[in-house]
């Protein structure tokens, strides 16, 4: 028998590479989504698909009832403007909806892996060194880096009192393709499309803020290997806590710089006022996550951006087909 694993948000930019990555190893997948803002074209067909709401009672049921061995809990409100101009919304989908399937897994009884998405660029804050380890201090600047680590501790009661088996994943600035260049798009993604369309790169401030960048596929191997290495019982939040970044600081003016060249794109680099309030640097310490999950990102930062590049230029091609 296969193992069972439910992918929630399977159908957005991250899931989707999770399921295609799962269904690979040879798990049997369920997504869940309401296709809010995922696409139901990025759903394999290996995959069965529901389209429903991840607070809703019927999620909680498939959760209940499907026996299975791992969950990767990746359906989120991923915009931090809107958790800041609606901090309720952004907690009921946040923290109501992770709350609504650990429950479904208490009350299953059965003995399944939940592996929830959180953020290593929003927890930590400003107050930090770069690159950040695990144990550093969290203070929050967003609604939505507190709705992640609200879940974070969540799970922490979960482990501690009903004995569930969780594990939180950190992500960096995931970039690839995918990626939707609207919305709360990452930069990637917005410079891939103006690129294609020869529009200028707008660069807020000098440029010289740094994130650190790493490939949706990476992350997906991330999660595969969250999935069922053998880990020691919890003792304390950051004790099940791993960073997903490659820990290396890429300030916006290279990135910008490599998309052009990977590209032999033309666009012009622009330069508009600084926005208020945003972190200068940040990068993630990923040596937890290599020793003891066994993982450590393979696409370096220009081939990764080629690759996004790419798929980006391909996709406008079929549009216009």
């Amino acid at each position: 028998m296969p193992r069972r694993a439910l992918v929630s948000g399977g159908a957005g930019f991250i899931g989707s590479h999770v399921t295609d990555l799962l269904l690979e190893n040879g798990y049997a997948v369920t997504v869940i989504d309401n296709l809010s803002s995922g696409k139901r074209s990025q759903v394999p067909s290996g995959a069965t698909f529901e389209q429903v709401d991840v607070c809703s009672p019927k999620a909680a049921a498939i959760v209940r009832e499907g026996k299975f061995d791992v969950i990767c809990h990746l359906a989120a409100q991923i915009d931090v403007r809107k958790s800041v101009a609606d901090p309720a919304a952004d907690a009921n989908l946040n923290i109501g909806g992770s709350l609504n399937l650990l429950e479904a897994v208490r009350q299953s009884g059965h003995p399944t892996r939940f592996v929830f998405s959180s953020t290593g660029g929003a927890v930590y804050g400003d107050l930090v060194e770069a690159p950040t380890a695990e144990d550093a201090s969290k203070d929050p600047q967003s609604p939505y880096g507190t709705a992640k680590f609200s879940v974070e501790l969540y799970m922490g009661y979960f482990a501690r009192v009903h004995g569930l088996d969780c594990v939180a994943l950190r992500y960096s600035n995931v970039y690839g393709p995918r990626q939707d260049p609207h919305g709360e798009a990452g930069v990637v993604a917005i410079f891939c499309d103006r690129l294609i369309d020869g529009t200028p790169l707008t660069i807020f401030g000098d440029g010289g803020q740094t994130r650190d960048y790493v490939h949706v596929r990476d992350v997906a191997r991330a999660n595969l290997a969250a999935a069922s290495v053998k880990l020691p019982p919890a003792t304390g939040v950051d004790s099940r806590a791993f960073n997903i970044g490659t820990s290396v600081e890429t300030d916006v003016v290279m990135l910008a710089n490599v998309l052009k060249d990977v590209s032999s794109g033309h666009s012009e680099v622009v330069h508009a006022p600084a926005r208020a309030g945003e972190q200068r640097r940040s990068a993630i310490r990923n040596d937890k996550a290599c020793e003891v999950l066994g993982w450590k990102p393979q696409m370096t930062l220009r081939d990764g951006l080629r690759d996004t590049y790419e798929w980006f230029a391909a996709r406008r091609t079929g549009e216009r087909a």
